[in-house]
C-alpha cells in the first residue's frame, strides 16, 4: 500500500477501528476487530497494531495517529489529560508518543473537568469534537454511548460537558435486575413504540421519580402482564427522558444540539430529542468524525503536507 500517508485508529475498550488514509484523508482500506482494551493488554498491544498494519501492507514508517481508551492509565501509554476549558486544536500538540522503532504512534488526550462536585472526563469524544469544530461549529452536543456525553463548545473549546451513566445503565438493568425478566423475551428496543415515548415523557417531566418508576416496570409486568418489548421501550424512555431533563439542568438550554452518533443510538436520540421539542438537532455520523479528527490531528503531529485542494 505505497500510497498511504497516515494510519488512524480508534482504540476504545471494547472494538478497535484502523483506517488507512491518504493526504486527503480518503479512506484507502480499513480493519476492524473486538480487541479492545482487556484483550490488547493481554494480546500486547504493540503485537496487536502490528498484525492489523501488516494485514494492509502498511510500510514501515508510516505514522500513527490513535485515540480512546488506549491512552487510558490501563491503556498502552497514558496520555494525560487536558483540563478543560481545553482548545481542541492543541490536542495534537499534547499528544503522548509511543516508543516504536518501526514507525511515529501518537495517542491524543482526553480531556477533565476539575473542580469540587464537578469532576469529569471524556477520551475519545474530544476526537469528534474536534472534527466538529473544524467545521466551524459551536454551541452544544450531545454524544451518546455507554457513557453520553453532553459539551459546551465555544471559540474552539470544549468549556464544560456533563456525562450520564445511560447506556451502561440501560445495561446493567435490562440483564441483571430485577428488571431483567420483564424484558428477556423483547429482541430489541424499539424507540417508535409509544412506550418509548411515555418513558422519555415521565423522565423529562419528574426525573426526580426515576429509582420509583424504574421498579413500577417490574410490579407491572407482574400485576398487569406489559408485553416485554414495552417493559423495554419505557425503561430506555426513561433513562434518555432523565438524561434529557438532567442534561439541561447542567449544560443549559437545551436547543441547536449537534447529535453525534451512529447506529441504534442515532434514532433512539433523534426521537426522544424531537418528543422534548428540542429545536435545532443536527445529527453528524460519529465514526466519520472520529476519523475526520483522527486526520486533522495526525496532519499537525506529524506534520503532513495537506492534499491540494
Amino acid at each position: 500500500m505505497d500510497c498511504v500517508s497516515h494510519v488512524v485508529v480508534d482504540w476504545g475498550t471494547s472494538s478497535f477501528r484502523l483506517w488507512a488514509l491518504n493526504r486527503a484523508g480518503g479512506v484507502l482500506a480499513e480493519r476492524r476487530s473486538a480487541q479492545g482494551l482487556l484483550a490488547a493488554a493481554s494480546e500486547g498491544f504493540e503485537h496487536v497494531l502490528d498484525s492489523h498494519l501488516a494485514a494492509l501492507s502498511v510500510p514501515e514508517g508510516v505514522p500513527v495517529m490513535m485515540c480512546g481508551m488506549v491512552g487510558a492509565r490501563a491503556g498502552w501509554v497514558e496520555a494525560a489529560y487536558m483540563d478543560a476549558p481545553a482548545r481542541l486544536d492543541r490536542l495534537a500538540e499534547q499528544a503522548a508518543q509511543v516508543p516504536s522503532a518501526r514507525r511515529p504512534i501518537r495517542i491524543l488526550p482526553g480531556i477533565a473537568q476539575r473542580g469540587a462536585g464537578e469532576a469529569d472526563v471524556m477520551r475519545g469524544e474530544e476526537t469528534q469534537l474536534l472534527a466538529l469544530v473544524g467545521d466551524g461549529f459551536e454551541g452544544l452536543a450531545c454524544l451518546p454511548g455507554t457513557h453520553s456525553k453532553w459539551v459546551v463548545v465555544a471559540q474552539g473549546q470544549v468549556q464544560r460537558f456533563a456525562t450520564f451513566l445511560t447506556g451502561e445503565l440501560f445495561h446493567l438493568l435490562r440483564s441483571g435486575s430485577v428488571i431483567a425478566p420483564a424484558v428477556e423475551a423483547a429482541a430489541v428496543m424499539n424507540p417508535r413504540a409509544p412506550a418509548f415515548a411515555r418513558g422519555v415523557e415521565d423522565g423529562l417531566a419528574a426525573p426526580e421519580t426515576l429509582a420509583n418508576r424504574l421498579f413500577r416496570l417490574r410490579a407491572s409486568w407482574l400485576l398487569e402482564g406489559t408485553a416485554p418489548a414495552d417493559t423495554l421501550a419505557r425503561l430506555s424512555g426513561l433513562l434518555v427522558g432523565s438524561e434529557l431533563a438532567g442534561a439541561a439542568r447542567q449544560v443549559g438550554t437545551l436547543a441547536n444540539v449537534a447529535l453525534v452518533a451512529s447506529g441504534p443510538a442515532a434514532e433512539v436520540y433523534e426521537k426522544a430529542l424531537a418528543l422534548a421539542g428540542v429545536p435545532g438537532v443536527v445529527r453528524h455520523d460519529a465514526e466519520r468524525l472520529v476519523r475526520s479528527g483522527l486526520h486533522a490531528a495526525a496532519l499537525s503531529a506529524f506534520r503532513l503536507e495537506r492534499a491540494s485542494a
